[in-house]
């Protein structure tokens, strides 16, 4: 049976990986250290889904490894060999703010544990295909310097540029106020990219804008529309940092994403990057957001404004996701924001019952 070594594959985008390899006939090999509640917190615990993927897929096996380590991540993928054929890199520290706090550990899980997987996957089945979860953090503060308008509800690009339809790969990622923990992305991503031009592998970096679906444990530094959501429903105090709330995102569900990872493993690249978000089909401000979610749970949010924005965040940003629509036209979204923000309602209503 082929191997598919998914990290973090209790979170988010991982869990929903296993599920989506495992009904494609994949043996799962999960490495999850539920390090999302030393960031966030108990609330943020992967565990409860580490049970369900045990519980529910036949085929899948969990190794409690911290990806830091590099003998117990060797030790993972030594056990498979070449049966391993792809690996989905998903762990991360994802917050801006928590790696000011502790950059060491930032950087050792974002670019150490990268390049630990990477090592461990030439070692040992250097024909797989290697996934990345990027982030547009890599481009720092730079889209901030686009042309921008701001509008009743929200910050706009200015409709001639050639980047009103998205932000593609082109931008630069150099010479822009990153965050630490956008850098320790950018370390990863470069490593990325090299393993697959310097050795040949078959490696990605997908730089993803705002990731959600309702399997996302939403806290306030990471997880925007799911903590959102959560606010509405629970009535816990949310709060806005800068730009006025009309700050732009674009979201795109865990299944979307996923499924353009599948996608990609029918016919691998080297060293290959796309931008993957919600694009134009499924984008808001936080002004906008904050209207819909009330208009979903029929309750309003208790929220306030803090002028200071996040360093290194963004004013605007939407994906230009065409270059991966042109090399995998088989790959379309399921999920408009609506449709997103409904499934992220009934799952904390369901959890909040």
């Amino acid at each position: 049976m082929s191997v598919a070594i998914v990290s973090g594959s209790a979170g988010l985008i991982g869990s929903e990986t296993c599920k989506r390899f495992h009904r494609e006939g994949f043996e799962l090999a999960g490495i999850d250290n539920d390090m999302r509640s030393e960031f966030f917190g108990p609330e943020a615990s992967t565990m409860g889904s580490r049970r369900v993927l045990e519980q529910q897929l036949k085929h899948y096996q969990h190794f409690p490894a911290d990806i830091r380590d590099r003998d117990a991540i060797d030790k993972v993928f030594a056990k498979f060999g070449v049966s391993t054929k792809v690996v989905i890199h998903t762990a991360a520290q994802p917050s801006h703010d928590w790696a000011a706090r502790d950059p060491f550990t930032d950087f050792g899980v974002n670019a150490l544990g990268t390049l630990n997987l990477l090592e461990a996957c030439r070692k040992h089945a250097p024909e797989a295909v290697f996934i990345f979860t990027s982030t547009n953090k890599v481009y720092g503060d730079a889209p901030n310097r686009l042309p921008l308008v701001e509008l009743e509800t929200r910050w706009e690009i200015e409709p001639t540029h050639p980047y009103h339809a998205g932000i593609d790969e082109h931008l630069t990622i150099d010479q822009s106020k990153h965050s630490l923990f956008g850098a320790s992305k950018v370390a990863a991503d470069v490593l990325v990219q090299e393993y697959g031009r310097y050795f040949g592998m078959k490696t990605v970096c997908f730089r993803g804008g705002c990731l959600t679906g309702p399997g996302h444990a939403g806290t306030e530094l990471h997880g925007f529309l799911a903590y959102l959501m959560k606010c509405a429903v629970t009535g816990k105090p949310y709060r806005v940092f800068g730009y006025k709330g009309k700050q732009v995102r674009d979201n795109i569900h865990s299944f979307d994403l996923v499924e353009a990872f599948w996608q990609f493993c029918q016919a691998p690249r080297c060293g290959e990057v796309y931008n993957l978000g919600g694009s134009r089909h499924s984008h808001c401000s936080m002004l906008e957001a904050i209207h819909l979610s009330e208009e979903i749970s029929g309750k309003n949010l208790d929220w306030t404004y803090l002028e200071d924005n996040r360093i290194g965040d963004h004013i605007w940003y939407v994906s230009d996701v065409r270059k991966f629509q042109s090399h995998f036209p088989n790959w379309k979204y399921r999920y408009d924001l609506r449709a997103l923000l409904q499934e992220i309602y009934s799952a904390c209503a369901k959890s909040d019952s």
